[in-house]
């Protein structure tokens, strides 16, 4: 009888340590799905924003083109629109005197230094491109860039890291004209107001032909009921996606 309620025994103990070990790996099984294991989990690029407010964001690459940038930002002014210039830091070196009449009108984002393929960065560089492009826009402008726009929308897990770290939002875009390559500017125009809707963010760069066709596209925002803000504004109390 002993010699049973040993085995008994035995055979409780046994089962409970069982049980237990499967409550841990339970646990931490559910631990690690909950907790991200790397950057992009949790800090994503942003393409558009969740917003019903009626809002637009051009945003406007700029590496070349000083003298469309002029013309820009004069159409915009006649239209009492704006816009976020995204600034490649060697571009604002050579132009300092159109930085400031930007700054001045428009928002301004960092577009890098050197106009260089991101993913392909490590963590140094990243950040040595991004903190090159802040200095030279805060020394001629007093403003300190937070928005990132990769060159070539090239992004990467260590770049995602290095802007998390540096408090910045990776922005993105919803509509693309490809105006640097397609010298069009209806093609322009089309890839601008085809099915533009509240939240999106149209990429734009300074060419001659984009010019022709940003008072065009501005009309259609009018005609269509959407005011032009910032990124900034456009991101500002809502869920970006």
């Amino acid at each position: 009888m002993n010699k049973l309620i040993k085995n008994i025994n035995k055979a409780s103990i046994f089962t409970n340590v069982i049980s237990n070990i499967i409550i841990i790996v339970m646990i931490f099984a559910l631990y690690v799905a909950c907790v991200p294991t790397n950057f992009t989990a949790v800090f994503k690029p942003i393409y558009r924003v969740d917003t019903q407010d009626n809002s637009v964001a051009i945003m406007i690459n700029v590496y070349e083109g000083a003298e469309q940038v002029e013309e820009m930002m004069a159409i915009m002014e006649r239209y009492s629109a704006t816009c976020t210039f995204f600034v490649g830091g060697i571009w604002a070196s050579k132009n300092p005197q159109t930085l400031k009449k930007m700054a001045e009108r428009a928002e301004i984002g960092n577009h890098g230094y050197l106009h260089r393929d991101h993913a392909k960065l490590n963590e140094k560089q990243n950040r040595d491109e991004i903190l090159l492009c802040e200095k030279q826009v805060e020394e001629l402008t007093g403003i300190k860039t937070n928005l990132f726009a990769p060159p070539s929308g090239s992004i990467g897990d260590t770049m995602l890291k290095v802007c998390e770290n540096l408090d910045y939002k990776v922005i993105m875009w919803s509509k693309d004209t490809i105006d640097w390559r397609d010298k069009d500017y209806q093609l322009i125009l089309k890839r601008a107001t085809s099915d533009v809707k509240s939240g999106d963010m149209i990429l734009m760069h300074p060419t001659e032909q984009t010019v022709k066709a940003l008072p065009l596209i501005l009309d259609c925002y009018k005609n269509k009921k959407l005011k032009t803000v910032t990124v900034s504004e456009l991101l500002y109390g809502d869920k970006a996606y």
